[in-house]
């Protein structure tokens, strides 16, 4: 027995052995050439030498972690085994485990990410994500500290877990997930967890929202404001690159799950395809875009490496059950009004992993799921969308009318973080670099997401400081679960800010056609800095029908009252406003 099965052995029990166990493809994996996956891709494997791999991971931290606005992007990667290290994750960073289950790549150490940068403020520790091991901390606890655009997926870590690093930090997202320990919120404003287990949670400030979470707290909204859902009506998780025990490099596709609770791999392997490596194109950031849309073309699924893409014709997808899957938040940048992403009315599409960016033109949709006529059934095998984050403004100067648009019934989302840019980078501006390409005529956008398909289902939606309505809804039986939304903090008047002749644009707008529609948790906020005078009438504007039902609902004026939402839902509900303000419902109607 080699000494890294030995030690695996020896540490772990229960579905941990079971899993060790399998950790003799380890070395086989390193038979098969390692593929190329660019130089910000580093593989980490377990006989390197100690210091070698943490002074290469401290080295990448050292870049990563104030490059807030950087066009650096990097993943670390794990090959199945045991690992001393200690990880501090950065921003635009990726670390990952290369197992098929999360106890094959074993961290004897910490991952985690903190706020030290910021004073402690991790409210903008956004862009970075772990997923797909098991970390054992030697003093039994770690930490996560992070807002949006971070998420913390099918990790086990064998102690408590902390999200907050001292000052505020601003949302986040945990799935499939299990924490032996506790889970101390701190001074997390919200926070989304599904199909996950947890042994104990502490700590709620606004809206803490738990999914298929075994061991969640029960429902107490609002106070304190736990929403508590014991199963998930339909979920797919998000798709990873793993090494099989023959050595071969695949990235592993789990099956949809109905009504689904706790972890997908609590039993072992969940249901689920393989699909080799060699059946994608690995895209580089210089691959041409005609190459890529090629291998679409053929069939071929897509990795694209870390890096910034151009778009100048979008990426189509045209096949059923084709993978797009990103390492280290690789970013597709529009360019000249292009679309970044465009799919067909097909089953079964993954994009997963992305970071979409307007450019300076106008695009009238970054990324279309279906085209607008779309009409197939795809119930038993829908596409999903994860881990899929929209920027507009901050980097660059961007300009479009709508982000993401989902066209096709039955498509899963699963965290969606779609932002236009409340601030930029404010160390270029004070080294000269002129504006940080934020501001109310300057970085542009209208709205962030709109549905029109049918049977749509959103887990972990984001969606901050567009300039008309956040979320428009036209599909039947459409689903949220948790959705966190920040007003535009930019407004110059309320002039410029009226929907005809209503006071502001609603954060969530679900079509007058709608018969039925579900959504909970839901938590928005005013922070109209540019005029604190300017109110939105309503939170949420919907159709007066029984089938129309939200429950779980906040609204704040934050700061010392930064402006007005003067109604939760329709009209009802007291205002959130200066000296008063934060606001809950629980049910409406």
């Amino acid at each position: 027995m080699n000494h890294t099965r030995r030690a695996v052995l020896e540490g772990l029990g229960g579905t941990g052995l079971a899993a060790a166990l399998s950790m003799s493809f380890a070395t086989a994996a390193r038979a098969e050439a390692t593929p190329d996956f660019g130089p910000n891709v580093f593989i980490v494997d377990p006989d390197m030498p100690a210091a070698t791999v943490q002074a290469r991971v401290n080295a990448i931290f050292g870049e990563q972690e104030r490059a807030h606005f950087t066009d650096a992007r990097h993943a670390i990667l794990f090959m199945p085994g045991r690992h001393a290290v200690d990880v501090n994750v950065g921003f635009f960073t990726q670390v990952a485990g290369l197992g098929r289950l999360p106890g094959d790549v074993v961290i004897d150490g910490h991952v985690h990410a903190e706020a030290d940068w910021a004073n402690g403020m991790a409210l903008v520790n956004f862009w970075r994500g772990v997923e797909n091991l098991s970390i054992r901390p030697a003093d039994g606890a770690d930490r996560w500290a992070v807002s949006q655009a971070a998420p913390y997926r099918r990790v086990h870590l064998r102690g408590d877990l902390a999200l907050d690093d001292g000052g505020w930090s601003s949302g986040g997202f945990m799935a499939d997930c299990r924490i032996d320990g506790t889970v101390r919120s701190g001074t997390q404003q919200q926070w989304f967890t599904r199909n996950s287990r947890i042994d104990g949670w502490q700590g709620a400030n606004w809206n803490m929202m738990f999914t298929g979470v075994a061991g969640a707290p029960k429902t107490s909204f609002p106070r304190p404001p736990y929403t508590s859902l014991p199963t998930v009506p339909v979920i797919r998780e998000k798709p990873f690159l793993h090494v099989t025990r023959a050595g071969k490099w695949a990235v592993f596709v789990p099956a949809v799950r109905h009504d689904a609770r706790g972890t997908s791999w609590a039993e072992g392997a969940p249901a689920g395809r393989s699909i080799a490596l060699s059946r994608f194109l690995i895209a580089h950031p210089d691959t041409p875009i005609a190459a890529i849309n090629a291998a679409l073309a053929l069939g071929k699924h897509l990795l694209l490496t870390p890096g910034i893409y151009r778009i100048r014709e979008p990426l189509r997808i045209a096949h059923a059950d084709t993978v797009v899957l990103g390492l280290g938040l690789a970013t597709l940048l529009a360019e000249q009004g292009s679309a970044a992403i465009v799919v067909a009315d097909v089953s079964g599409v993954t994009i997963a992993g992305l970071l979409i960016d307007a450019g300076p033109v106008e695009t009238p949709v970054l990324v279309q799921i279906g085209p607008r006529d779309s009409k197939r059934d795809h119930s038993r095998n829908p596409t999903l969308l994860a881990d899929l984050f929209f920027r507009v403004g901050g980097a660059t100067i961007g300009k479009t009318q709508t982000c993401l648009e989902i066209n096709s019934h039955h498509a899963i989302g699963d965290h969606l973080w779609i932002w236009r840019a409340d601030h930029g980078d404010k160390e270029a501006g004070d080294r000269g670099g002129g504006r940080v390409h934020v501001g109310w005529t300057e970085s542009t956008a209208d709205q962030g997401l709109i549905v029109n398909g049918d049977d749509v289902t959103i887990h972990g939606l984001f969606v901050e400081h567009f300039q008309k309505y956040q979320v428009i809804w036209n599909g039947e039986r459409g689903r949220t679960y948790f959705y966190q939304c920040e007003l535009p903090y930019d407004p110059p008047s309320q002039a410029a800010y009226m929907a005809g002749a209503t006071r502001g644009w609603a954060a969530y707008k679900v079509a007058d056609t709608v018969t039925t529609h579900e959504a909970t948790g839901l938590g928005i906020y005013a922070n109209f800095t540019a005029d604190p005078s300017i109110v939105l009438e309503s939170a949420i504007e919907a159709p007066r029908r029984p089938g129309v039902r939200f429950a779980s609902i906040t609204t704040i004026s934050l700061g010392t009252g930064k402006g007005t939402i003067a109604h939760l839902v329709n009209g009802v509900g007291a205002a959130a406003r200066p000296g008063a303000v934060r606001q809950t419902q629980t049910r409406y109607p």
